[in-house]
């Protein structure tokens, strides 16, 4: 998750200097597997 919002606003901070109107709007888990809760889908 840290690693998809870093990456999210690295390009972010690209674009923003060519689009002004550019936003993230979600980072979620969709889909986990393994450790001690085992696998999760969003939404089950």
């Amino acid at each position: 998750m840290t690693a998809v919002s870093v990456a999210a606003l690295t390009v972010y901070d690209m674009l923003k200097a060519v689009e002004k109107g550019v936003f993230i709007s979600a980072v979620r888990l969709v889909h986990k597997s393994g450790g001690k809760s085992g696998i999760w889908n969003h939404g089950d």
